[in-house]
């Protein structure tokens, strides 16, 4: 069943619904730098679908009310701003202020549009970028936000992105360049997620000019693993891109499911242990970089594990159980916040012990992507 458009109106009233006033929205106490990093992510609480600010010790610093899940996060830290997007095939956005200080503002995908669960600020604050589906036509689309100052987040053109089922999207160090991850799955909202073109896939990597929409650079994998769809992507501090992949293909096949690209080369792909990779049951749900950008977590909620790579070498580090782990967050060098569809967060590393900062439980589950702000 396809998702209802929601309007302000109706965010507000589901708001209320939820147990939160406007004026409660807008109250978000204990914010302040002593309180270290903070974290956006999504979640099931109680029955109810929320976006969430929280600290690194897992408290709640605010709580903005969601129709439907949610998915991941536009993030403009310079501004105190964000945008939380509806699980694929979503067709709301819900944009808000980090201190709570205004009330939020819902978006809705344009006609003939939904959103994929990702986007971007660009560095000026001026605009914000969505990967869409434009499923009828049956190709990925970047769709562009004006974010002014007081703006209502009006949607105001598109760019195309060279594939189909564009996935994550990330800003290259030279605050220009845009990469999207086309995963290569066709889909429409009338049948869900179910995949349309497995025979004829072609997942890439999509290099885009973010001022005039220029496809500057594609790369593709092997013709070996086309059904190998390219889907969320992390920058390491080289630039380099690296990115996890969800395998459409035979159980029986186990390719490497992470990869890291550098521009102008071909892609690389990296196995790690056999039994790591087998565990992973051809499935890679988050992918995410430690603070100093030297080590990548790539979990896998199926498989109950994260794995971390050296970013310089391609090397495995090892690896982290935690049933039903997938959003996994910075938290210093080598460190990293890890929650759980079952509503844990632990903090650990590749050399360190898993450390509990909320216990599983049967009211709480969060989503599939945790980030630091």
């Amino acid at each position: 069943m396809r998702l209802m458009e929601i309007d302000r109106r109706r965010f507000l009233t589901l708001a209320a619904l939820a147990g939160l006033s406007p004026a409660v929205l807008r109250a978000a106490p204990h914010l302040s730098e002593d309180d270290g990093p903070l974290y956006l992510a999504a979640r099931r609480a109680n029955g109810r679908y929320e976006a969430v600010v929280l600290n690194a010790q897992g408290r709640a610093q605010q709580v903005i009310p969601m129709p439907d899940r949610g998915h991941s996060f536009a993030l403009d830290p310079a501004r105190g701003r964000a945008v939380a997007f509806g699980r694929q095939p979503g067709f709301f956005a819900v944009a808000f202020r980090i201190d709570g200080s205004q009330p939020p503002v819902a978006l809705q995908a344009a006609d003939g549009r939904h959103f994929f669960g990702h986007g971007v600020f660009l560095p000026d604050g001026q605009r914000m970028i969505a990967t869409e589906n434009d499923y009828e036509a049956g190709h990925g689309v970047l769709g562009i936000y004006d974010a002014s100052p007081g703006g209502d987040y009006r949607r105001i053109g598109e760019f195309e992105t060279g594939g189909i089922g564009p996935h994550e999207v990330v800003l290259m160090p030279d605050g220009k360049t845009l990469c999207v991850a086309n995963g290569g799955i066709l889909t429409h909202p009338d049948y869900g997620k179910l995949a349309l073109n497995l025979d004829t896939m072609q997942p890439s990597l999509a290099y885009i000019d973010a001022t005039s929409g220029r496809l500057l650079e594609r790369v593709t994998l092997s013709s070996q693993w086309h059904r190998l769809s390219i889907r969320h992507s992390v920058l390491a501090a080289d630039g380099a891109v690296w990115f996890g992949c969800q395998h459409m293909g035979p159980a029986s096949e186990q390719p490497p499911l992470v990869g890291r690209h550098r521009r102008g080369h071909e892609p690389e792909l990296f196995a790690g242990p056999r039994d790591v990779l087998r565990n992973c049951r051809n499935y890679i749900g988050s992918v995410s970089a430690d603070s100093a950008g030297r080590v990548i977590a790539t979990s896998s909620p199926v498989g109950n594990q994260v794995i971390y790579w050296d970013a310089d070498s391609g090397r495995s580090l090892g690896v982290t159980h935690l049933a039903d782990g997938c959003g996994v967050a910075p938290l210093g060098p080598s460190r990293f916040l890890i929650n759980s569809g079952m509503g844990a967060l632990v903090q650990t590393g590749p050399d360190a012990p898993v450390q509990s900062i909320l216990a599983p439980s049967s009211s709480l589950s969060w989503d599939n992507h945790f980030r630091r702000l």
